[in-house]
């Protein structure tokens, strides 16, 4: 059986109920599930104060459970950056844990990256998508097969005026104002590769500008693609006049000759699949469907055994995603393998 910790790195978990339900829903999808002693920890509004929370990631990196999966995001990890013990937590992913999340968890993802060169997951959190009243198909059958090592690629629908193209190198990214957040310190990657983006409660304007930053920053232009995921929960403006996401990745395609698709299914959004931060990846276009694959490294124990190290069986998968044009949400998703 698979060992997974959840753990609670940044924002405090606003109801202990959710936590209990996503605990006995995973439970119930096969991992040996146990909550981390700070995991419902307040101060202000983080998980306990930043020694507390720097000391769960710590103590966790040290069990090495196969799954490290955070409870929330919110803020928080910013703010332990300077002091996380990076090799400890190098340590943990050799030693066969997958830390896992997406939100604030970014910082710690591309902090992983950045100095060490560690991989991590992007993907589902503990309350939010297993701990909510109703639990989408999609999220946990794709984290089940990530997490087992047989996910090796997803699959979704982008816009057209793509069809051909072909992209590879490593896959980064994540909530875009996070990633922002990084350039300049020594906790940003200095990837050329896939880059993939989401973010939440942003006006287009505010996107723009941090697409604005990145691409002036030179980062654009440096990668093979980048993949917008959903950009979601925004207050539209009386003074938008025609304004929008649209309009904003159109200026953007106009300024860098990196190739932009959307589509991915990824973000503040009940559907998700999880995406190997660090792994080098494959994309491929083939009329409107998008196809990303990565590599499986079956020298590495993580990828395929439960945490006594014990094999995990698994075939060839692949989740497809099989929505509309719209980038901004997540619609209703298939699945499908390949042999």
């Amino acid at each position: 059986m698979t060992s997974l910790t959840l753990f609670s790195p940044a924002g405090a978990v606003a109801q202990a109920a959710t936590l209990r339900r996503a605990a006995k829903r995973l439970a119930s999808q096969g991992f040996d599930v146990s909550i981390d002693e700070s995991a419902l920890s307040r101060e202000q509004r983080f998980a306990g104060d930043d020694a507390e929370r720097l000391a769960a990631l710590h103590r966790i990196a040290k069990q090495a459970p196969s799954v490290a999966l955070a409870t929330r995001g919110g803020y928080g990890l910013t703010r332990l950056l300077d002091r996380i013990d990076w090799k400890r937590m190098a340590r943990s992913v050799e030693n066969g844990t997958r830390w896992v999340g997406y939100s604030d968890m970014t910082a710690l993802e591309l902090g992983l990256l950045a100095h060490t060169k560690a991989e991590s997951w992007a993907g589902p959190m503990a309350c939010g998508d297993f701990g909510g009243e109703a639990l989408d198909e999609v999220t946990p059958d794709c984290f089940g097969e990530a997490m087992s090592g047989a996910l090796e690629a997803v699959g979704f629908r982008t816009e057209e005026g793509f069809d051909g193209v072909q992209a590879s190198g490593r896959l980064w990214g994540g909530n875009l104002c996070v990633v922002n957040s990084l350039l300049g310190t020594p906790h940003w990657p200095k990837v050329k590769g896939i880059l993939f983006l989401e973010d939440v409660n942003e006006h287009p304007y505010r996107i723009e500008r941090n697409l604005l930053q990145l691409h002036q920053a030179g980062v654009l232009d440096q990668q093979k693609a980048i993949l917008l995921g959903s950009f979601t929960a925004f207050t539209k403006s009386p003074l938008d006049r025609g304004y929008s996401l649209k309009t904003v990745i159109a200026h953007l395609r106009s300024l860098t000759r990196t190739p932009i698709l959307t589509g991915l299914p990824f973000g503040h959004v009940p559907t998700k699949v999880c995406l190997p931060i660090g792994r080098k990846a494959t994309l491929a276009v083939q009329g409107r469907d998008a196809f990303l694959g990565w590599d499986t490294p079956h020298d590495h124990g993580h990828d395929h055994h439960d945490g006594r190290g014990e094999a995990v069986d698994h075939g060839n998968h692949a989740h497809s995603h099989h929505g509309g044009d719209e980038h901004a949400g997540a619609s209703e998703a298939g699945r499908k393998r390949r042999r």
